[in-house]
């Protein structure tokens, strides 16, 4: 008997990342470039979805994958409308119109639910779902305030990411992650989200997305409010400018002209004070977050968790669990893998071990 097998879809900027996994193990892996003068043809990043599908298919053939085993095809969600329950959602037509439209934003991960949506469509006994899109919205409504009624706070973070690694503690702890009082800290490519976890919800997180919390490796975080009115109406930066200025053009990359954490590091290595001392402040701005965090839970904090790349260099994580360190314990998840997350998610759905939600927003 051939076993059923998941593909797992990520879209990222300039790249199409693809799996196959036989149940939890990996057996096929594949990351699609994408040349900038490819992806320049198209204006809106909605445009892409026929071209990086026909890839996806061309891979597929190409490596001699057969569709025909494929029982689950998972990708990496997109803004879609928040979602009160985390978990495994299956897609439908209704979503796939959210994610075209960006009820939430528009962003490459958004092309993952709608490039699953259609593959599915087209192997045989398959579907296609997401599993804890950046948009599930457990906050407690005292989160939600922000010091104006015109303004209300949103939960989009790395949830995926969050929600894996706190099982993966309680798991590893021998306790279930619904008993848990967790803070944990994703440092992600883009941006950090620090999110308060209680009795398995994440009752608080920083609005990662557009640039709430700490700054990060490409995301300039809270800024000064009255500066930032200020450039907004100098009349030098239109409005997509500053946009990209606070979610990809800031942190790290606007000091030191980079967001590549290897380099840096290097550079660091090699003596370059510059970019030790702006290091050193994302982890201050990161420790100083997550000690926010943990005062939701009254500090009574079972553990904190650092989950992320960033956190493979050793003076990164010296950075951050150095002012953490007298709170709780710490737990460190270095080479968080998404593939991993989301195909571990399918697996759960497939033995039925999980549920597979109606998405009816």
């Amino acid at each position: 008997m051939i076993s059923k097998e998941i593909l797992v879809i990520y879209p990222e900027t300039d790249t199409t990342k693809i799996a196959i996994y036989r149940g939890d193990n990996i057996i096929f892996l594949k990351t699609i470039k994408h040349k900038p003068e490819e992806l320049a043809a198209f204006k809106f990043i909605v445009d892409q979805i026929d071209f990086r599908y026909q890839n996806i298919l061309k891979e597929l053939r190409d490596n001699d994958i057969s569709t025909e085993n494929i029982a689950i095809v998972v990708a990496r969600g997109g803004l879609i409308k928040p979602l009160k329950k985390a978990g495994v959602y299956q897609i439908n037509e209704k979503m796939v119109a959210d994610l075209r439209e960006g009820s939430q934003g528009i962003h490459e991960t958004n092309l993952g639910g709608i490039l699953a949506h259609l593959l599915a469509k087209i192997f045989p006994n398959s579907k296609g779902i997401l599993a804890d899109p950046v948009v599930v919205d457990e906050l407690d409504e005292i989160a939600r305030v922000t010091g104006h009624p015109l303004f209300k706070r949103k939960s989009i973070f790395h949830a995926l990411n969050q929600k894996y690694v706190a099982r993966k503690y309680a798991k590893s702890n021998g306790k279930c992650y619904d008993d848990l009082r967790l803070v944990v800290a994703h440092v992600g490519g883009g941006g950090t989200s620090i999110g308060v976890h209680k009795r398995g919800k994440v009752i608080d997180v920083n609005q990662a997305f557009d640039g709430g919390g700490p700054f990060s490796l490409m995301r300039s975080g809270s800024l000064p409010v009255g500066k930032l009115i200020e450039i907004c109406f100098s009349g030098k930066y239109s409005e997509q400018e500053i946009r990209r200025m606070v979610t990809s053009e800031g942190g790290l990359k606007a000091y030191l002209g980079t967001a590549n954490i290897h380099e840096i590091n290097q550079r660091i290595e090699n003596g370059d004070t510059e970019a030790e001392f702006y290091a050193k402040a994302m982890g201050y701005q990161i420790a100083k977050y997550i000690g926010s965090a943990c005062a939701v839970l009254d500090f009574n904090v079972d553990a904190i968790i650092l989950s992320g790349q960033i956190f493979t260099y050793a003076r990164f994580t010296e950075y951050v669990s150095f002012k953490i360190q007298k709170i709780a314990p710490i737990a460190v998840y270095q080479g968080v893998n998404d593939m991993d997350a989301l195909a571990m998610n399918a697996f759960l759905a497939l033995k039925g071990d999980i549920e597979i939600y109606d998405y009816d927003n």
